[in-house]
């Protein structure tokens, strides 16, 4: 199969992801596999080479990225676990000030997100947020959005985040991973901003029911005393920190081709599964003891959450590499003299198709792994390759993978139920913030692409 009947069948393949996904609630993983096999099969491959097709992508992306994912969802649990995210909020809180609560809370999100998936961290911070709330005399919606829209932002943009982590992985780029989590951080700045500036104008105008009632019973001192005694900051940010410091130096030492007994020991400790590994050694100083619930039962649970991320991802891996191996290559270079596919509007094509998956069949994470398996044949024809140009690439899709927030979206109810909002007053709260966060990054996307590549 060539040609446009050659198109016509992945864009089917993806359509029946999205529609056993959303509507027949299969598993991601599943419904990946099932679309891999037959796009093969259909393709008019050999059945033993669609076999090693789908073992080799699923393999050849764990072997790259899949411990990477485990360390990040393990740091990810210690940190909830032993009280450090919520230091991290109260140290956020007392630098930005109590004048200025949704903006205390947009980067509490944003932190606490890079390890944490933002479903997770929303509840960890929940009473939090409606504490400060009511001690700061706002609106509970708009902490609610300044909360969301913070987690959101690095969710989806910023690695160790498992979905940013596949995307690199899947089109090439997990060897310029600190590039990938220094350009994320920087591309979250606009959208942690916007959703900041949607939580002050739009947020204050929406009034969660109970939330005048004087037995409104959430006291953050309290909360704070609650909780007993917490970590450090220093030592509930280091399990962060440390890991981005040492994959961002090894990315400098690369670009900048330093060589030396030195130098290599520092490339070795930023490579990012040392990295990571690392950053698990300093969440250890944060547990409050060393027995059997610490040490097996808390990273037993960080294996589980990094257990359904590790499957899609292999299985997005699986579905790129059967489509790699068709001639679809061939068949997009025949587009090369096109303008649409060169330069900074080639990032369109990823945006749209992470949007459209995202709201489709709600995961920003399969949003995140499907497009960049689809968009990684391009790449290579296009020449588009390199730190800047790949992390950019994520950046669009990551973008993408934002657009929107709504009814089939797990984080969407989390955000509606734990803030009390209707049904109504969430798609104008969270839904609206997400559109607006995803086009705002992927214009800042688009102008880093035209002024950097």
């Amino acid at each position: 199969m060539e040609g446009f009947a050659l198109i016509l069948l992945i864009v089917l393949g993806v359509i029946f992801i999205v529609f056993a996904t959303a509507k027949l609630k299969l598993h991601p993983f599943l419904s990946l596999l099932i679309a891999a096999f037959g796009i093969g099969i259909i393709a008019g491959f050999p059945l033993t080479e669609v076999v090693e097709a789908v073992n080799g992508g699923f393999g050849g992306l764990m072997g790259s990225i899949g411990l990477v994912i485990v360390f990040g969802t393990i740091i990810g649990v210690i940190l909830e676990k032993s009280g450090a995210a919520l230091r991290m909020a109260e140290v956020v809180l007392r630098t930005v000030g109590e004048k200025r609560p949704q903006m205390a809370m947009s980067l509490i999100g944003a932190i606490v997100s890079i390890p944490v998936f933002c479903d997770s961290g929303y509840v960890i911070l929940s009473s939090l947020k409606k504490a400060l709330a009511k001690k700061a005399k706002v609106a509970i919606a708009s902490m609610a959005i300044a909360l969301a829209t913070g987690l959101f932002a690095t969710h989806t943009l910023v690695p160790p985040t498992p979905g940013p982590i596949a995307a690199a992985g899947n089109i090439g780029a997990e060897i310029y991973l600190g590039t990938i989590i220094l350009v994320g951080l920087f591309v979250s700045i606009p959208a942690v901003i916007v959703g900041y500036i949607w939580a002050v104008k739009v947020g204050t105008k929406i009034k969660v029911e109970g939330e005048d009632n004087k037995d409104f019973s959430y006291d953050y001192d309290a909360i704070i005393k609650e909780f007993g005694e917490m970590p450090s900051a220093v030592k509930s940010f280091a399990p962060i920190v440390v890991p981005i410091l040492l994959i961002g130096f090894s990315s400098f030492i690369a670009f900048a081709g330093w060589t030396g007994t030195f130098f290599d020991i520092f490339e070795f400790l930023g490579s990012p599964v040392v990295a990571l590994l690392i950053g698990v050694l300093f969440a250890f100083l944060l547990l409050p003891k060393y027995d059997e619930e610490t040490l097996t039962e808390w990273i037993g649970i960080g294996l589980k959450e990094a257990a359904p991320i590790l499957l899609i991802t292999g299985a997005g891996g699986a579905f790129g590499r059967v489509i790699s191996t068709t001639s679809i290559a061939d068949y997009i270079q025949s587009f090369g003299d096109n303008a649409f596919f060169t330069g900074a509007m080639f990032l369109v094509i990823p945006f749209f198709i992470a949007a459209a998956l995202k709201s489709a069949q709600g995961s920003s994470t399969a949003a995140l792994v499907i497009t960049s398996t689809l968009v990684a044949s391009l790449l290579l024809e296009l020449g588009i390759d390199g730190a800047m140009p790949l992390a950019l690439v994520v950046m669009a899709i990551g973008s993408g993978a934002m657009i929107v927030s709504h009814v089939n979206d797990s984080y969407f109810w989390v955000v509606k139920e734990f803030s009390g909002m209707t049904l109504t007053q969430a798609y104008k709260a969270q839904s609206m913030a997400t559109l607006l966060q995803g086009v705002v990054s992927f214009i800042f996307t688009f102008l880093l692409w035209v002024i950097f590549v």
